[in-house]
């Protein structure tokens, strides 16, 4: 419901995951190569699929989970940027690794887009 949402909470709890993820997987946010890579990696994510692929509980790949996790909040960042931009009236950012997976984001998706 729009006039309820905390969007400096949220930004908040999603910067935390990021930086989480971001040490789990020794992400370089500074790194823009880097970033960039991971960002198309994220736009090309297959799903459900790759979660069922990831986990083995004999030996689950951590790295990948995190991976899933991380691609999942990218969704969660961008649509708190959408939704505070277009109900409040306000961009919400969080800090370093927030900006810099939202730039790659946005030019790897700008760069996919015809004409």
């Amino acid at each position: 419901m729009a006039g309820f949402e905390n969007y400096a909470q949220d930004t908040h709890d999603i910067e935390l995951e990021i930086e989480r993820k971001g040490v789990a997987l020794g992400i370089d946010w500074h790194d823009e190569e880097h970033v960039r890579a991971l960002a198309r990696e994220a736009l090309d994510f297959a799903g459900a699929d790759e979660r069922e692929k990831s986990f083995d509980e004999q030996h689950p790949d951590y790295a990948r989970l995190a991976k899933i996790e991380l691609f999942g909040l990218a969704g969660l960042m961008l649509r708190t940027m959408q939704e505070s931009a277009a109900t409040a009236g306000f961009e919400s950012h969080g800090g370093d690794a927030w900006k810099a997976f939202a730039r790659a984001l946005w030019a790897e998706k700008k760069l996919r887009q015809p004409g």
